[in-house]
């Protein structure tokens, strides 16, 4: 099994920046891909970014202003998030995955961190 957890969430200005970052413990070998979801209020839980052995992988909505890296020697993986905006307000989960060609695909992560909130003011 792996263990996630999160830290780096909070509340900032739209336009502002934050760090998202994702411990992960346990069977740290099988995880074949590891990235950040999202949750808000109402609406479904969607991928943001994951990397993985079929490279990188972001949402539409978040190119070009978030970036993914991934530290195997720390096992950790981080969000860095530029011009954030009132949208991308959500509780942000850590996932891994032992599966190939997940991607975006939430269903393909078995393993889940307890989230982080994101909240961008106008």
């Amino acid at each position: 099994a792996v263990q996630l957890v999160e830290s780096g969430g909070g509340s900032v200005r739209a336009g502002e920046s934050l760090r998202l970052s994702c411990t992960a413990s346990g069977d740290t070998g099988s995880s074949r891909y590891m990235g950040w979801f999202r949750q808000a209020p109402g609406k479904v839980r969607e991928g943001v970014a994951t990397t993985g052995t079929g490279g990188i992988f972001y949402a539409d909505s978040v190119k070009g202003r978030f970036t993914i890296s991934r530290d195997n020697s720390n096992n950790t993986v981080h969000l860095q998030m530029n011009s954030l905006k009132p949208e991308d307000t959500a509780m942000y989960y850590c996932a891994a995955s032992t599966y190939y060609g997940v991607g975006l695909r939430a269903d393909g992560y078995r393993y889940w961190g307890q989230g982080t909130q994101v909240t961008v003011s106008s």
